[in-house]
């Protein structure tokens, strides 16, 4: 029995056994410790770094241009210290930035970057300056008050975007752009940063829930059509009363004519 046990230790496959068994241990050891170090160290600070680090990358590439080096502005461009990562959303995400061509108003077209490019360019003119943040996915979710949002647009916005939100033209060639069809970001966004010819509200003004309450009563708009017959676009009062005015006197004075004509 004795012989029998010795032998088997000094087979070859015993070693072979041995050495898998240590190998097997000391890697997994290697990989509880590895996990466990991972897990207590900070990914998010890592992660937001690297994310600003790629960002002031592509703003050196594309912005830095017009808007200097350190976003510190130019003759061209305004500075972009303090304006926040949202306003830095908005204007890339939606197109607008980096410009084509100078103008009254920076057009919407399609984005020229990744969404994961347009975060970290959001996140390195965010570092620039203390300023607004991108908002998170509830405060910009439309399930608000659709009664009070409505009420808050008309009081803030329906001069410039009309009252369902179809937009309309402003002086020297500026107009505010239609709001259906715009993404609850860049509704938020543009209502916290106050782009081009906007004005900021911010959260004094009207607080977030107010802001989700305007989202609301927009998507509502949206999907729900007019249900009041032909709506003219939604344009508003002016439009109705311009086709009032050709059609319905237009439509008495050809009668007018036609009986007089008839009685002659």
């Amino acid at each position: 029995m004795k012989r029998a046990m010795k032998n088997s230790r000094r087979s070859p496959f015993a070693a072979i056994l041995v050495i898998a068994a240590g190998l097997v241990m000391s890697g997994g050891g290697y990989a509880l410790a590895t996990t466990a170090v991972e897990s207590a160290t900070p990914k998010t600070a890592i992660s937001a770094q690297e994310q600003v680090k790629e960002g002031e990358k592509l703003f050196l590439a594309n912005c830095a241009s017009c808007h200097g080096k350190n976003g510190v502005g130019t003759a061209n461009a305004p500075t972009l210290i303090g304006v926040g990562a949202a306003a830095a959303e908005f204007q890339v995400d939606s197109g607008r930035m980096p410009a084509q061509a100078s103008g009254p108003q920076m057009q919407v077209k399609p984005k020229q970057f990744t969404s994961d490019q347009v975060d970290a360019i959001a996140a390195y003119v965010g570092s620039l300056g203390v300023g607004p943040d991108v908002p998170t996915e509830e405060m910009i979710a439309a399930n608000g008050d659709v009664k009070n949002g409505g009420e808050l647009f008309r009081i803030n916005c329906a001069m410039c975007h009309n009252a369902v939100g179809a937009g309309g033209a402003l002086t020297e060639g500026k107009y505010a752009p239609t709001l259906m069809g715009v993404p609850n970001d860049h509704i938020y966004e543009a209502m916290l940063t106050g782009p081009q010819n906007m004005p900021v509200f911010n959260d004094a003004n009207l607080s977030p829930k107010e802001k989700k309450d305007i989202i609301t009563y927009l998507k509502y708009v949206e999907s729900n059509p007019s249900a009041g017959g032909y709506e003219l676009a939604g344009l508003g009062p002016v439009a109705e009363g311009l086709f009032l005015w050709i059609l319905g006197l237009g439509s008495i004075v050809a009668v007018t004519i036609w009986l007089g004509a008839k009685s002659n």
